[in-house]
């Protein structure tokens, strides 16, 4: 009998099996395609790999020239960028399988069918078994939500995953989703040189953020050429001799556009649609896997983790959870801050944010305070002529503790990590900035916006103390 039964190899359930290994635990892990998940091979991976191929291209036609750098005939080989995308996937998942052999995780190729309370039924090159636990831990990911009666056929209409494989780039090119998917997705076919239109149902762009940075991010990302149209909602997609028309409603006027190719980029489901539980009621009406604050669902022993279960659908926030879940059954007491899950949108300049909004902050009546500083007075961003965007931190105004951080710039995903390293430290914004940053770096722009939070900035001018 395992102590830890995993199913599912992702950042969720490899982690998991990992850490539980390193702890000493007997531990087995279910997998019925490739190890790393959707991340690794069809997701996080591949998307950032290809995120940074476009992003070359686009700086070595429209950046580089005012850097007295002259290059002419550019082209793209486009199957060489797949394949070097491909290269990158396979490096990790064979690392990852390495880990899982290391750490003596006993991998199981089969499909787990059938969850009881101490084993798990699933169906593989031996047939059907069923495998004893302890603890069965649950993290079989998520898939692309689709819209109900629109086939996905990822030769003209494509979902998130397809959207990574295509073979040509296409000359028109509409994105339904203006999310953190859709943006990305967008950005690469954008920057190889496809026109790109952006449909998407909400009325406010990036609500998650201040509407203040909301309103920045969609300026930019007008001269990058996204073109982005916000409250509409799709009636009909339909392949068309090898295009696809697509009808929609915006601001009460029906329309009707015609391109090349689709993506699809509205969010994602959770896979439980293919498992059987011996007790269905630890499912919600949405397929999400009920769970408490520790990942645990109503029978004990039984634990669900990542994109199954309530929160934001990350990588990283899916493997902290696998590893409070091991330390727990371990014996130690372990425990997870959802207040500070990071998130960020890899487009360029890259959106990162953390903790709360201003208009949180008002709804909890909670007095706060404001610092920002601009990449324009950044001497690292001039220098590297990254100067788009700014860095916005609130904080209690009492306890002066850092209560929120969000940043559109360059480098935002590492420069978010040293805000949230003091905001688990539960620092004040006084404390953290009495750091001392390397000079010139772009992080010193989230020092300055701490500064500037109590009318301490050195390099822009401060507001008035009232």
């Amino acid at each position: 009998m395992y102590d830890i039964l995993v199913i599912g190899s992702g950042p969720a359930g490899y982690v998991t099996a990992i850490k539980a290994g390193q702890l000493g635990l007997k531990v087995g892990c279910i997998e019925e395609g490739s190890v790393g998940g959707t991340c690794l091979n069809i997701g996080c991976i591949p998307s950032k790999s290809l995120l940074d191929s476009s992003l070359k291209h686009y700086q070595l036609n429209n950046d580089f020239s005012e850097h007295g750098i002259k290059v002419e005939n550019v082209s793209i080989d486009l199957e060489k960028m797949m394949s070097r995308k491909n290269v990158v996937i396979d490096q990790l998942t064979q690392g990852v399988s390495a880990l899982l052999k290391t750490n003596k995780v006993d991998l199981i190729k089969a499909r787990a069918t059938t969850i009881k309370k101490n084993s798990i039924e699933v169906i593989g090159e031996n047939g059907n078994q069923e495998i004893e636990a302890r603890n069965i831990i649950i993290a079989t990911g998520s898939s692309p939500r689709n819209f109900s009666g629109i086939e996905v056929d990822n030769e003209v209409i494509f979902d998130s995953e397809g959207a990574l494989e295509f073979s040509t780039i296409p000359k028109k090119l509409v994105v339904v989703g203006a999310g953190v998917i859709g943006l990305e997705l967008g950005s690469i076919w954008s920057r190889l040189g496809s026109e790109v239109t952006i449909l998407e149902s909400e009325k406010t762009f990036l609500p998650m953020l201040d509407a203040r940075l909301s309103r920045q991010i969609a300026r930019e990302f007008k001269v990058q050429g996204l073109n982005i149209n916000l409250g509409c909602n799709i009636s009909e997609i339909k392949n068309q001799n090898s295009c696809a028309e697509i009808k929609f409603l915006c601001n009460d006027s029906e329309q009707t556009i015609h391109t090349d190719k689709v993506i699809i980029a509205i969010g994602r489901e959770p896979n439980t649609n293919n498992l059987s539980f011996e007790d269905p009621s630890i499912l919600d009406d949405n397929g999400f896997i009920e769970v408490n604050e520790f990942c645990q669902t109503k029978l004990e022993n039984i634990w669900a983790i990542g994109d199954v279960v309530r929160g934001p659908q990350l990588a990283h926030k899916a493997s902290e959870e696998g590893v409070m879940i091991a330390e727990r059954i371990y014996g130690e007491n372990t425990h997870i801050n959802y207040d500070h899950v990071p998130n960020v949108i890899y487009t360029h300049p890259e959106i990162a944010w953390v903790g709360k909004t201003e208009d949180q902050l008002k709804e909890e009546n909670i007095d706060y305070k404001t610092g920002s500083f601009p990449f324009a007075a950044s001497g690292k961003a001039l220098a590297i002529s990254e100067t788009v965007g700014s860095v916005n931190i609130v904080a209690d105004s009492k306890s002066d503790k850092i209560l929120g951080i969000q940043i559109f710039g360059p480098s935002a995903s590492e420069i978010l990590q040293q805000g949230l390293i003091a905001m688990d430290a539960d620092m004040s914004s006084e404390d953290f900035s009495s750091s001392i940053f390397s000079h010139p770096t772009v992080s010193e722009a989230l020092h300055e916006a701490t500064l500037a939070m109590n009318s301490k900035a050195i390099h822009i001018r401060n507001k008035k103390k009232t």
